[in-house]
């Protein structure tokens, strides 16, 4: 009875998999989104073409089918595939998988080694590959959505060529709801707008946009069409490709960084909302601000910094949402400001110069003599009080004798550090004048 039911079984279970995995391309050629490598002209097009593979790792988002050109790759170049998670295994299952494949190439067989997010083996497991990769046991695919250079060793990265796996565009999601329409045999539910959002909502994952569309399909009744409201009901809006721990954070805080240097506000506004809707700490975020005041704005407004810590300040106040508006305020205000890095130039040249010249002795003429032997000694002698000095200004060098004097601070000629420029040559012109 089970041999009878068995193919029936097989065939239902099989159109019960998920469409994502049914849509699976079945040669390179068919799969979307990443052309610049599987094209005719694409890194692995050409790689196939020569006959020689080499180890590689496959860095991208999730969802842009790092996987499935894994197990491409093997087909096409006649090797054997194994797949390893790097979540669920240990030194034991690596020893079990070198093993099989060292017997495979005794038989004259190389084997392809897939290893998902092979960032997540610590160092001395990553070092465990070097010697099959060496060897030629196994060809190493490694996948992983974060920077293999902060992740992988030095040693491994060596020996494998990495290569970048891009979110899909709006134009590669539709080739996917197409291609799902035609094997469905049925077009999606929904209008225009509600198609271009469903296709927002996939945020660059294919395997999202497919697993959304399978959604909309069971929850529509006959002749059933959605608009956006309707879709909105229906599926639950993914969460922004964003891990506060890694790459997509930092990616985010470096971008509206830069954007606040360089003077761009609806730029750096954006970035402070993506963050925002992805979760971000909103003090986090209040703390990096204060920072890009005193880095980036510095004297040439010195109100940035207090207005940073005021909107710091009005968030702990007030709290979520209404407290998010004081901190786009603050970054509005600091992309809009003039910018300086004078103070931040300058305090690194001085920090280095005190590391370099050790410890000396400042000039003895700015030294308090509490002691008749301090006195003796010469301490305080000749120090002239400023304030009872012409225009409140002596001109006496406070520099150690053994280093001469330094110039760290140059403002620019921007926002108030203008002013200060003014000062600091006034003052220069009367230190020469009085041999200060």
């Amino acid at each position: 009875m089970s041999d009878l039911f068995a193919p029936q079984l097989s065939k239902e279970m099989a159109e019960r998999r998920p469409l994502a995995d049914r849509l699976r391309p079945k040669n390179l050629g068919e799969v979307t989104g990443q052309e610049h490598l599987t094209g005719e002209d694409g890194v692995l097009a050409r790689m196939i073409a020569s006959g020689s593979l080499g180890s590689m790792i496959f860095w991208g988002p999730p969802g842009t089918g790092k996987t499935t050109v894994a197990r491409l790759l093997s087909g096409e170049a006649g090797l054997a595939f194994e797949q390893i998670s790097a979540i669920f295994s240990g030194v034991a299952d690596l020893k079990k998988v070198f093993e099989s494949a060292r017997l495979r190439r005794m038989e004259g067989r190389q084997t392809l080694l897939f290893v998902d997010e092979i960032h997540r083996f610590n160092r001395a497991q990553q070092d465990s590959f070097l010697p099959v990769m060496e060897d030629g046991t196994v060809i190493l695919v490694g996948a992983t959505t974060e920077n293999p250079s902060f992740e992988l060793n030095a040693a491994l990265l060596s020996r494998a060529r990495v290569l970048t796996f891009k979110s899909h565009d709006a134009e590669s999601i539709e080739t996917l709801l197409k291609r799902a329409e035609e094997t469905e045999a049925k077009p999606l539910p929904l209008d225009d707008d509600a198609r271009q959002a469903l296709i927002r909502m996939a945020d660059g994952d294919g395997r999202a946009s497919l697993t959304l569309a399978e959604e909309v399909w069971r929850a529509a009744r006959p002749d059933e069409v959605f608009d956006t409201e309707g879709l909105g009901r229906i599926v639950q809006r993914r969460a922004p490709v964003y891990d506060k721990g890694q790459d997509g954070h930092y990616n985010l805080i470096s971008a509206l960084h830069k954007a606040v240097r360089g003077s761009d506000p609806d730029a750096a506004l954006y970035y402070l909302c993506r963050m925002f809707d992805a979760g971000e700490d909103p003090l986090y975020l209040g703390r990096r601000l204060v920072r890009m005041a005193v880095e980036d704005i510095g004297l040439a407004d010195p109100q940035a910094l207090v207005v940073c810590n005021a909107a710091k300040d009005a968030y702990d106040y007030l709290g979520s949402p209404e407290g998010e508006l004081a901190l786009a305020q603050a970054c509005v205000y600091l992309a809009t400001a003039p910018k300086s890095n004078g103070v931040y130039v300058a305090y690194k040249a001085a920090m280095r110069a005190a590391k370099e010249h050790g410890s000396l002795l400042p000039p003895k003429h700015i030294l308090n003599a509490p002691t008749k032997l301090m006195k003796a000694e010469g301490y305080n002698e000749g120090y002239l009080y400023d304030h009872d000095q012409p225009d409140a200004f002596s001109g006496q060098d406070y520099f150690p004798e053994k280093m001469g004097r330094k110039t760290f601070y140059d403002p620019p000629e921007r926002g108030f550090e203008r002013e200060i420029k003014k000062r600091l040559d006034w003052w220069a012109k009367l230190r020469r004048e009085r041999g200060g």
